[in-house]
């Protein structure tokens, strides 16, 4: 795809209607890789000069996604790649596989999900 203003405009609001709907902060989004070498290295640290092979990248401790638009060739793999790093950012624990493929499947199709909550620490008596 080719990225002007209004393609854009789009993948912002995107991320945005998506991050309300995951319960999660909107993550400052970068949409080419020019955008990730020029950011701060710690807030890329990882997947800097690799990003480019990827359609995106979620950089979960800076709360930063990638969405690599060169990479990808149509409207649909572009939602399903928001969708996808905003996952990673609502279920941080979570790697892929079919859990976290079914959460991505569930999150195009309009499931919202709380805000995410560390567990607490049971106390077990005898």
């Amino acid at each position: 795809m080719k990225l002007d203003d209004e393609l854009r405009l789009v993948i912002l609001e995107k991320v945005g209607i998506y991050s309300k709907r995951f319960s999660i902060d909107e993550p400052q989004v970068f949409l080419t890789n020019k955008e990730v070498l020029a950011a701060p290295k710690e807030i890329t640290e990882g997947r800097r000069t690799t990003a480019y092979k990827y359609y995106g990248v979620s950089y979960l401790e800076q709360n930063s996604i990638f969405i690599n638009v060169k990479r990808i060739p149509d409207d649909k793999t572009l939602e399903n790649t928001i969708v996808h790093e905003l996952i990673h950012q609502r279920f941080p624990y979570l790697s892929h596989g079919k859990r976290f493929n079914k959460l991505v499947r569930q999150g195009l199709r309009g499931t919202a999900f709380d805000p995410y909550q560390k567990r607490k620490s049971s106390k077990f008596s005898c």
